[in-house]
């Protein structure tokens, strides 16, 4: 089966012999089996169909520079509600100025807040960074070696939930850990993959349909192939190399049409004149 789409900047277009066949449940019905066994097929096919297009390791993957566990965690807390290339603009100067949590715990708020306000909510990002921090010292140590890596641990600090946790332990730490961000959320469901709603409830889904050793890259995959491909309003489903195992294939074309083009005026509908009601004169 070869895959012949029109190719996405910076994506990987995966090109399989004419003797690959998907497997059964899949290949026969793949868009609309519902099955336990059908759904783990699916997700089989996604895992190997994504790794061609978005190839790497989730090191590799993940768009945040950073040296080390505490930089990620740093540079993962900025990126609440950012761009990850607004904060790799910010975290060189801010790794200079707090190269450890014995720094940054000791930040002067302000000086804090004007080096990070670019990235949005500034002021209660400051108040999770130097907590995350001194959390970190108070419970764990400042030396490099004594970072926390468990679940628990983690999600102790001020500022880190589940998402941020997993993405510390999947890319910083090598360990298993699945991030689900609102792309993950929204493909995850178009691919049938899931009904959840809940990201913890989702979480727990995929992992149950992808090895450990997958969590973190098929979740950096789903975010970048939901960033280029799959759009949250207008998903390009004719540029997607899952559309043929996709339930939701082709709901690109379903959705309204675009806005009317800039510098010009939609038609207006004529003004209503006013009805004008003259009286009958006094009967006699």
């Amino acid at each position: 089966m070869v895959h012949e789409r029109t190719l996405v900047p910076g994506m990987r277009q995966p090109v399989f012999p004419s003797s690959h066949r998907y497997p059964a449940d899949v290949a026969t019905t793949p868009a609309r089996r519902t099955s336990k066994k059908a759904i783990a097929e699916r997700a089989v096919v996604i895992s190997a169909l994504l790794a061609e297009s978005y190839p790497g390791t989730a090191k590799q993957l993940c768009a945040l520079k950073h040296r080390g566990p505490f930089q990620l965690l740093v540079a993962t807390i900025l990126s609440a509600q950012c761009t990850d290339e607004r904060v790799n603009l910010v975290t060189p100067a801010l790794f200079r100025r707090y190269p450890g949590p014995r720094e940054l715990a000791a930040a002067d708020r302000d000086e804090l807040e004007s080096m990070i306000r670019s990235t949005g909510f500034f002021r209660s990002k400051t108040s999770h960074l130097i907590g995350m921090a001194q959390g970190l010292l108070a419970g764990f140590g400042p030396r490099p070696s004594d970072f926390p890596a468990e679940m628990a641990e983690l999600t102790s600090l001020p500022g880190v939930g589940r998402k941020t946790a997993n993405v510390v332990r999947s890319v910083a730490l090598g360990l298993p850990g699945l991030p689900v961000d609102t792309h993950v959320l929204r493909l995850s469901r178009r691919l049938g993959l899931t009904k959840a709603t809940d990201p913890v409830k989702v979480e727990t889904d995929l992992c149950a349909l992808f090895p450990e050793t997958e969590w973190g890259g098929i979740s950096l995959r789903l975010i970048l192939h939901g960033r280029r491909v799959c759009l949250a309003r207008r998903p390009r489903c004719g540029d997607c190399v899952l559309a043929e195992i996709c339930p939701s294939a082709d709901i690109g074309s379903a959705v309204a049409a675009p806005a009317t083009p800039a510098g010009r005026r939609s038609a207006k509908k004529p003004p209503k004149l006013p009805i004008v009601v003259t009286p009958r004169p006094a009967s006699r």
